[in-house]
């Protein structure tokens, strides 16, 4: 790997391993509160924790310590396309579920963006070995981009949690 990139990785895998963690959390706490339905955890929750583990997968092929290139190349191309077929999955189950309707922002963040980034990763793959400088700049944002998707779906889903559980609250569920 050229030099310069550990430190990123190292703290952007870092970063999604303990999210990961957080999650985990967050999803105990919706079902104790009895929110959601096993299709909107489905559809809403676990991909986060998808894309937390893309991050940190990416994270430590990137670290590795590759001779060449070609061996990141497969597995950023692999990871971009399981991806990518994993985030259409999840738009068909989004779309099925009768619990809750998206609105704009939930599409944009939860498969929109996923989806071009994803994309990009496969885009990337293919790039390294004709042009890894682009490439590793392409990777990095990709991964970032999960990243930040990631901690958005968490925090949307922590503060519809707490407001719905308040709600209850003040209703005397």
């Amino acid at each position: 790997m050229p030099s310069g990139w550990s430190d990123f990785y190292v703290i952007v895998g870092g970063a999604a391993a303990a999210l990961t963690g957080l999650q985990f959390v967050v999803i105990v706490l919706a079902a104790e509160l009895e929110m959601g339905t096993p299709e909107t955890t489905s559809a809403f929750g676990t991909p986060t924790i998808v894309h937390f583990c893309a991050v940190l997968l990416i994270s430590a092929t990137m670290t590795a310590p590759w001779r060449v290139l070609t061996g990141a190349a497969i597995l950023i191309g692999v990871t971009g396309a399981v991806g990518l077929g994993y985030i259409l999955s999840t738009i068909r189950m989004a779309s099925r579920q009768q619990a809750y309707t998206p609105v704009f922002e939930d599409w944009l963040t939860h498969f929109i963006l996923p989806v071009a980034a994803y994309a990009l990763m496969i885009v990337a793959a293919v790039l390294l070995r004709k042009d890894a400088p682009v490439a590793l700049f392409v990777v990095a944002a990709t991964t970032l981009l999960l990243l930040f998707v990631g901690i958005h779906n968490a925090w949307d889903s922590v503060t519809y949690i707490a407001h719905e559980a308040r709600n209850r609250k003040t209703r005397g569920e």
